[in-house]
């Protein structure tokens, strides 16, 4: 009998081990930390040789872009600040703000978000970026005058509203009247959260049970039925519904690169960092370009077309860190 005991406890501590890694929560993995096998583990090192950290690669990507114009682009959710389960709460630490200070006093920089204009600076409390909302669909000047190298200003958007573009704007009132109707609609779903992002709106679904989420969508869909110039789009844990236009976070690059007067310069290097698949639009811009620095915020595997990857807001940081203080002129 003893000789059994002693067995059946040999089998217990020789059993492979399963190593918890803490992963960012995202549409995909629910969030939170979460047990990654080995196979999994060596998937993402495999991963990473395709889209190695932007921070071992940072000296290579300074070299590259020395006598190059650096223009920045950068999510928010996700890459600024922390995923959290109340989108209202995702604050940037100070430290993060003061690395995009220390950026933007170099190189034109603008904020392209999902969130809201507003809300977006309201959390970034900077008066010398761009801040570009609703995915693009919402950009605006910075307030106060910006200079690098004495080349970057604020300009005159197409239609002649200085500081300001909104493609979307005539699309605000049925906004209004979607985000009414899923107020009403979405109202018992527990764990349903509505953010009035002025030309989209999202539905959050991280704090919603697996077994309501199917009726949540169900809701969020017959509200768009009467709405047929507007679309379904997913991010992280959120739905969004959106104007059917031709215009996202990659249209949103283009024209600032315009409007900073550098669309046809062959000088120009974007940078963009985001996490969300909405960034995946920017990273094929400057595929398309053939010319910039897509990097893709992620601590998981995921098809993405950005070149070089950061696990993390904390990487973010650091890598925003190294940017300012680096020498590429």
């Amino acid at each position: 009998m003893m000789k059994a005991v002693i067995a059946f406890l040999r089998s217990l501590f020789n059993r492979p081990k399963v190593h918890a890694i803490s992963t960012p929560k995202s549409e995909e993995n629910g969030g939170g930390n979460h047990p990654i096998a080995p196979d999994h583990k060596a998937a993402y090192s495999s991963w990473m040789k395709q889209h190695p950290s932007a921070l071992l690669m940072f000296d290579k990507m300074m070299e590259a872009a020395k006598g190059k114009r650096i223009v920045v682009f950068l999510d928010y959710d996700g890459t600024l600040s922390h995923i959290v389960n109340d989108p209202d709460r995702a604050f940037m630490t100070n430290e993060m703000r003061g690395a995009v200070s220390d950026v933007s006093k170099r190189f034109p920089t603008a904020i392209i978000s999902g969130r809201s204009r507003d809300k977006v600076k309201q959390f970034v409390k900077l008066d010398n970026v761009y801040y570009a909302g609703s995915h693009g669909m919402d950009i605006m000047a910075p307030t106060r005058p910006l200079t690098s190298g004495g080349k970057h200003r604020p300009q005159v958007n197409r239609k002649g509203n200085e500081g300001s573009f909104q493609p979307a704007k005539k699309f605000l009132p049925a906004i209004q009247e979607i985000f009414t109707a899923l107020e009403e609609s979405t109202s018992k779903v527990e764990g349903a959260r509505l953010e009035d992002n002025r030309f989209c709106v999202s539905v959050h679904f991280r704090q919603v049970s697996k077994e309501d989420y199917d009726i949540l969508e169900e809701k969020v869909k017959s509200v768009l039925e009467n709405y047929p110039d507007f679309r379904l789009t997913r991010g992280r844990k959120v739905m969004e519904i959106r104007p059917c236009i031709e215009w996202n976070k990659g249209h949103a690059l283009e024209y600032l690169l315009e409007n900073l007067g550098l669309s046809n310069s062959g000088d120009v290097l974007p940078l963009y960092i985001g996490d969300d698949r909405t960034d995946e639009d920017a990273f094929k811009v400057i595929e398309r370009r053939g010319q910039g620095i897509s990097i893709v915020v992620s601590s998981v595997p995921k098809d993405t077309k950005a070149h070089y990857s950061l696990q993390d807001p904390t990487e973010v940081y650091k890598f925003l860190s190294d940017l300012a203080t680096s020498m590429t002129e």
